[in-house]
């Protein structure tokens, strides 16, 4: 996994690795997989801090993962424009490279903080910390992060969300919840997207689609939609208002929520690299 790719270190926690940082050097002097098992303490202990943050604020923050093209963006802009007026939302955007998705969203009338990526497939909690020294919570409704367009590592790791929702488009096989276990276990909420093409395309069956999800035990609401045609948009909009709701019930009553972070991508992401 991210051993292999290198992505365990990020942009966001170089520092802890490089020079006099904490995880620079293991108790024997050399790099070994206790520092893979640091860093993932130490992702988890800044997400922790940054849910923290949204909870004071009332702040609902909602990660949003799938393959590239999947419609994250289009879902966003789709949901801004129906919300306003009503809610008040930012955007976290996570990309390798390019501002292009900060920029759609900005377009929009709405907050976008570019995080980039470099070789990192992936965001963490530091990343995401990081851009909250430049997003105002103060009046916010609804955060969005958009995560990196993956279906592997993003599952794996607590940004300080309480929410994660997992998009599939219609142009991918129907069989990716059973190839990509670790990441639909992960959601909250599963959406078909672009289901306008289902009809051309022919070969994707949201049924069957489901039926991998629920053999993988999960019981995640799941909902087919189309951002760009509108269809099916109305049902997302009723599940985020009641997480909304849910999320100032919380506050009110001094609790939180994480969400379904998987161990099992954890436990690889901590594999030393062969």
């Amino acid at each position: 996994m991210c051993d292999t790719c290198g992505c365990n270190v990020t942009p966001g926690n170089r520092h802890l690795v490089s020079g006099d940082g904490k995880l620079a050097r293991t108790e024997t002097g050399r790099e070994a997989v206790s520092v893979l098992q640091g860093l993932l303490s130490e992702n988890d202990h800044q997400a922790a801090h940054n849910r923290e943050h949204f909870d004071v604020h009332g702040v609902l923050a909602v990660n949003l993962m799938s393959s590239p093209g999947a419609g994250k963006t289009a879902l966003l802009e789709a949901t801004i424009e129906a919300l306003a007026g009503k809610y008040s939302i930012a955007v976290i955007e996570g990309d390798l490279e390019t501002e292009n998705d900060a920029e759609r969203i900005r377009a929009k009338g709405v907050p976008a903080i570019q995080i980039a990526t470099g070789n990192a497939c992936h965001l963490d909690a530091h990343m995401v910390h990081d851009a909250l020294h430049d997003l105002a919570l103060e009046g916010l409704d609804v955060v969005f992060i958009e995560n990196v367009g993956n279906l592997v590592c993003p599952a794996s790791f607590d940004l300080g969300q309480h929410l994660n929702v997992t998009l599939l488009s219609c142009t991918e096989g129907d069989d990716k919840p059973a190839k990509y276990p670790v990441m639909f276990r992960a959601a909250d909420l599963v959406l078909f997207t672009k289901s306008d093409l289902l009809e051309v395309l022919g070969d994707f069956d949201p049924a069957l689609a489901e039926s991998h999800l629920r053999k993988l035990a999960s019981q995640a609401p799941v909902q087919t939609l189309s951002a760009r045609h509108g269809a099916g948009i109305d049902g997302w909009l009723t599940w985020l208002t009641s997480e909304v709701d849910g999320q100032r019930t919380r506050q009110a009553g001094g609790e939180t929520r994480r969400p379904a972070i998987q161990p099992d991508g954890t436990r690889l992401h901590s594999h030393p690299a062969a």
